[in-house]
């Protein structure tokens, strides 16, 4: 992404239900766009929650995103039950009552988290569409998206919730989902892209093996993480991809 996923320039999380190309989702809790969802508790710009029950936007929208962005980095290095809401004061050297004034729970907290970082990320992905180019231009483009996040000694943030996705409340699981099932929608039209136009070559189908490439490259930012050399993940999303670019002389047709 031109964008890096790893620190304001990513994504719109979706929950369970199907999106459109726009972040659209259909059913209960439907969003019109990146960050909106109607009914109670509704997420405003900054993923927090208002309407009934739910953390109302009451505070500086500043301090909200100094709250986000020391979260999103605790997260990103230590995960999500890696840290509390006295770490996060600490750090910015304000009250445990005044994160709360902002987001009521971990869990809205969490939740403020993912979609903020689904909206920069799918952000990142338009503009990769915009610019246009081959299939593989496009797909060099989705890993620097990862490599970028590495390169800050982060992981994805997806990626960390993830590895603890059974101990995540409800709403935070079902927008971990949302921001893979959109990753994976985008690259299933790159690959068909590259399957039409005779730059890419791959068996089966195109939904399968964009999974294939969210594995893979998630895979290979975890365990590239104990070495602490991002050179690992270089070699080993580049031989990804290599091994999708049909030959030269087109002679593959799949």
């Amino acid at each position: 992404m031109a964008a890096r996923a790893g620190h304001g320039d990513v994504t719109g999380p979706g929950g369970r239900g199907r999106q459109d190309g726009r972040g659209r989702q259909d059913g209960p809790g439907r969003q019109d766009g990146p960050g909106r969802q109607d009914g109670p508790g509704q997420l405003d710009g900054l993923g927090r929650r208002g309407g009934r029950g739910g953390t109302v936007g009451r505070a500086s929208s500043s301090t909200a995103s100094r709250v986000l962005d020391a979260a999103e980095r605790l997260v990103q290095v230590r995960g999500f039950n890696g840290f509390s809401y006295a770490d996060i004061a600490a750090e910015l050297r304000i009250t445990k009552a005044s994160l709360h004034y902002h987001f009521a729970t971990k869990a809205d907290l969490g939740e403020a988290l993912i979609n903020r970082y689904s909206i920069r990320f799918f952000e990142a992905l338009a503009a990769v569409d915009a610019r246009g180019g081959t299939a593989p231009v496009k797909l060099a483009a989705y890993a620097k998206l990862y490599s970028d996040v590495l390169s800050e000694q982060r992981m994805c943030l997806c990626g960390m919730l993830a590895a603890e996705y059974p101990t995540l409340p409800l709403p935070m699981q079902a927008a971990v989902v949302g921001f893979f099932d959109h990753n994976e929608g985008w690259l299933q039209e790159v690959l068909e892209q590259g399957r039409d136009e005779g730059s890419l070559a791959f068996t089966g189908r195109a939904r399968d093996t964009a999974r294939m490439i969210v594995s893979g490259l998630e895979g290979a930012m975890l365990v590239t993480r104990p070495y602490g050399d991002a050179a690992r993940f270089q070699v080993a999303a580049a031989s990804l991809l290599a091994s999708l670019t049909a030959p030269a002389d087109g002679a593959y047709r799949a």
